[in-house]
């Protein structure tokens, strides 16, 4: 049963929320992140990607940058950017985009859940990826973001959740430049807290939706410092993360399109020829085509929107991966036809996030980057929980939730 506990979070002074506020370390690079953070010095960009402050020629993986992420960590809490509450408190994060509301439960999960697959994952991670989010966890002692969980909805935590907010203002309530609300309470009551995680403890699973590197980081920092630790209690705070944890009912999992550079030495034509043997080709025009069920795929070529549609017999509704559309995408054309064995060492292919448009994928394949593009209807929450129950692994870049988490609104020290 899933662990939740509550901690004593590091939270920054409501003057500067929104300027410490940052995306997280992973959807922006280095030049990106130096930009957003130019004259703020208040950002946890300074802290997550502190190569920012160093010479823009660095490895970014170099142990002196690691050393400044401690650094700026330690400079922002004696700047009071980042002050400690009296107690262990639970908190309530909201997220508003495009008129909608979803609300999570932040509080520490369990490393325990996380090795005894309480924890459900979906993805694979890679090592490298692990050990560079791992250094940044020892160096700091601190998880600095948080991971974005999901759990199969719960009536009384929803009731909990919408009677607190209806009587608490918000400790923080702000709009990003995105576009994006973000609204954040503490709970301080103990009662509350108490019956908020006897609840989670009857949560069979919970599951990654975003941030399986750091998710893995965490658990697998906790686990060496238990080992390492010859009075071990299991008490310690290196024994739990921070998560986000949402309801799975609220989440929406948006589309994550592909773009690919050639047509593996076939012309238009040819490359259509094939494609009408394992697809039902509808020409659409100039008008973007966006796909509104399973099995059903846009393709940008030439100018040229068409709706392609899976043949019966060329997937398998009863394979919880088989049934994914990434996966007929995979095989019946990246693999088959382009030649395209392996989406995750590949340079002829590339992955454009659902947030973006798909308008992007036109422009990238008019201004001649691109040759051809697909258009993929999005994976359902079920879908999900289903392949991550079964024990199987979502092919890569599958999955895209938005809004995504916003980090530094509260950190946990594993001290």
């Amino acid at each position: 049963m899933a662990i939740l506990k509550a901690f004593k979070g590091l939270r920054p002074p409501k003057n500067i929320v929104k300027e410490l506020a940052s995306r997280p370390y992973d959807v922006l690079n280095s030049e990106e992140a130096r930009i957003e953070a130019q004259d703020n010095p208040y950002s946890l960009l300074h802290i997550i990607k502190p190569e920012i402050d160093l010479p823009s020629t660095i490895d970014i993986h170099s142990q002196t940058v690691y050393t400044k992420a401690k650094e700026n960590f330690e400079q922002f809490k004696l700047n009071g950017w980042l002050k400690a509450d009296a107690k262990d408190n639970l908190y309530i994060y909201a997220q508003t985009m495009n008129g909608k509301t979803q609300y999570g439960i932040v509080g520490c999960a369990g490393v325990t859940d996380y090795m005894n697959g309480i924890i459900k994952k979906h993805e694979l991670t890679r090592k490298d990826k692990e050990e560079d989010r791992m250094k940044h966890v020892r160096i700091t002692n601190a998880n600095m973001e948080p991971v974005f969980f999901t759990y199969p909805a719960v009536p009384e935590i929803d009731t909990i959740v919408a009677s607190f907010i209806s009587t608490h203002k918000p400790e923080y309530d702000f709009t990003a430049n995105d576009g994006v609300g973000h609204h954040f309470w503490v709970i301080e009551d103990d009662i509350l807290i108490d019956r908020i995680i006897k609840i989670f403890s009857k949560i069979p699973f919970t599951y990654v939706a975003d941030g399986h590197h750091r998710t893995a980081a965490a658990a697998l920092v906790g686990n060496e410092k238990k080992v390492n630790n010859h009075n071990h209690t299991g008490n310690e705070e290196y024994n739990y993360f921070l998560a986000v944890h949402f309801p799975d009912n609220q989440l929406t999992i948006i589309d994550y399109n592909r773009v690919v550079k050639d047509l593996n030495g076939l012309s238009s034509t040819e490359f259509l020829k094939k494609i009408e043997t394992v697809f039902i080709v509808e020409k659409i025009g100039t008008e973007i085509f966006k796909p509104s069920k399973l099995h059903n795929f846009g393709m940008y070529l030439d100018g040229t929107w068409f709706s392609l549609t899976a043949k019966p017999g060329t997937y398998n509704d009863n394979d919880p991966i088989g049934v994914l559309d990434v996966t007929i995408l995979s095989r019946l054309v990246l693999d088959d036809i382009l030649g395209i064995k392996d989406l995750r060492t590949s340079n002829r292919i590339d992955f454009v996030g659902g947030i973006r448009g798909l308008g992007e994928l036109m422009k990238r394949v008019d201004k001649g980057e691109m040759k051809v593009a697909f258009a993929l209807y999005p994976v359902s929450m079920k879908q999900l929980i289903n392949i991550a129950d079964s024990g199987n692994i979502m092919p890569p870049k599958t999955t895209w939730f938005e809004p995504k988490l916003r980090s530094g609104l509260v950190v946990h020290s594993l001290e």
